[in-house]
């Protein structure tokens, strides 16, 4: 993990993930594990939120962009 800003609906997080491990796989663990840490830190979560993610993510891919760029860019977005 590079950065991470953490808004009320949304996570942004700039990662660097190798091509056989595959982001999609990334994606599916941090929120598989993030559910269960969640849960048995807020065990009342369990009768009001089902479930804690959507099936849904966004990922976008920064090829050739500045790193410093885009930790610029998702450090701004806890004042956006």
């Amino acid at each position: 993990m590079i950065a991470l800003e953490v808004m009320p609906d949304h996570v942004h997080l700039l990662v660097e993930v190798g091509p056989q491990f595959g982001i999609h796989r990334l994606v599916k663990l941090m929120k598989g594990r993030s559910f269960h840490i969640l849960r048995q830190e807020f065990p009342w979560l369990k009768s009001r939120l089902p479930t804690l993610w959507t099936n849904s993510s966004f990922v976008a891919p920064v090829g050739g962009a500045p790193l410093a760029a885009l930790r610029e860019y998702i450090e701004k977005q806890k004042y956006v």
